[in-house]
């Protein structure tokens, strides 16, 4: 049964099935903040250069399973399937929305 992720995170998740990077980016505000494993990427420039240099070539394509709430921000977990060592691991990406957008997208294993 599909998960029913709210649109921009369904937006998301889709094009990175895709590997779709200006997909990927659509959904997120010009000034959104990612955030993976510690490390800060401010703005969609900075972004899109994490996704070139760390996504797209291992073609890591996210795959949740599991869905909640947590203090205003919706958290989903899941396997990341790629060409990377580890593969599949399981992340958890925890999303902030704002305005029908992703302010900040946290992803830690």
């Amino acid at each position: 049964m599909p998960l029913d992720l709210p649109k921009p995170i369904a937006d998301y998740v889709e094009a990175n099935a895709r590997l779709d990077l200006d997909g990927m980016l659509k959904p997120l505000l010009r000034e959104a903040l990612f955030i993976d494993n510690g490390k800060h990427y401010e703005g969609q420039a900075a972004i899109r250069h994490l996704l070139e240099e760390e996504v797209i070539p291992v073609k890591a394509i996210f795959t949740p399973d599991t869905i909640r709430e947590e203090g205003g921000d919706v958290v989903v977990e899941g396997p990341a399937h790629g060409d990377f060592p580890g593969s599949p691991l399981r992340f958890t990406y925890r999303f902030t929305l704002v305005s029908g957008a992703i302010k900040t997208l946290k992803v830690t294993v």
